[in-house]
């Protein structure tokens, strides 16, 4: 139903851009995150129905499929980005990925897209890559990927307290990763204002100052005032703002590189209007 959603601000409006169809992931894409057990453990699913693989995550016989196509339709954006055959990229995938951790599935999410997508980028010789986290819900399992690492600056911007429990403020990194996990807790309520104050005073001077040669993003769109699962209060037009000021850093300091990549959403109407702004930010120059 979500991708539907998406797929419907897609078909409204005559985008300049065109649609690349994904492709599964391979086992040595996969295991730059994540642990040949886990991946043993999704690729060996051969069920009928609907099986629970933990609390959140229920799987049907078309999941691993979707999971390795999420995974490697993120790397496929990467690579189009990094060569240079687009500015920008846009995943529409499923499932999402932010909780997943190396060793298991968690929160919806079975194989962690994006930080998938970075570390492959960080195999095609860049040095620098950012992340901006803005769904609902902090990206513990993207903080657990790089959190020893200054090649990655991960920034999440979260409800807290809230699931996963994870991202306090604190939370900052380890040995040569110190300072580059930027956690921002947003409290129950907080609304545009306090999201563009965070952007101001700590999102962009972080990416500014450390001038990342790709920027990815983790577009979860349930921090909308109209989604169901939490309680923060941001606007449709916001979510524009938030990619326009990326968009900024990116034309400033990434040759203008960046590849979104859906996460959360789960009012189907607020998710496609929130896409269709963040698309048409994506596509200015």
């Amino acid at each position: 139903m979500r991708l539907r959603a998406v797929k419907r601000a897609l078909d409204e409006i005559d985008w300049p851009t065109d649609a690349i169809t994904a492709r599964p992931a391979t086992r040595e894409e996969l295991q730059l995150i994540h642990t040949p057990e886990h991946i043993d453990s999704i690729l060996g699913l051969n069920i009928t129905g609907i099986v629970q693989l933990d609390m959140d995550t229920s799987v049907s016989e078309h999941s691993k499929e979707a999971a390795l196509k999420a995974a490697g339709g993120t790397i496929e954006a990467v690579k189009l980005v990094i060569e240079g055959r687009t500015k920008r990229a846009f995943c529409a995938v499923r499932p999402p990925g932010h909780h997943a951790e190396a060793d298991r599935t968690m929160g919806f999410c079975i194989f962690n897209n994006v930080a998938i997508g970075a570390a492959w980028a960080l195999g095609t010789g860049l040095q620098r890559v950012a992340i901006v986290d803005w769904d609902l819900h902090h990206g513990n399992g993207t903080q657990n990927s790089f959190y020893d690492t200054d090649r990655v600056l991960y920034i999440s911007l979260h409800q807290s307290p809230f699931f996963p429990g994870s991202g306090a403020a604190q939370e900052k990194g380890t040995g040569k990763g110190l300072e580059y996990t930027v956690n921002i807790p947003m409290a129950a309520g907080s609304s545009d204002g306090d999201f563009r104050a965070a952007f101001d005073e700590i999102v962009i001077p972080a990416l500014a100052n450390y001038s990342p040669e790709l920027i990815l993003i983790s577009a979860g769109f349930d921090a909308h005032r109209d989604d169901p699962l939490g309680s923060l209060y941001l606007t449709t037009e916001y979510f524009g703002e938030m990619t326009r000021a990326i968009r900024n850093i990116a034309n400033e300091y990434s040759k203008g590189r960046i590849v979104s990549v859906l996460e959360g959403g789960y009012n189907f109407a607020t998710l496609k209007e929130c896409v269709t702004v963040h698309l048409k930010e994506l596509c200015e120059r």
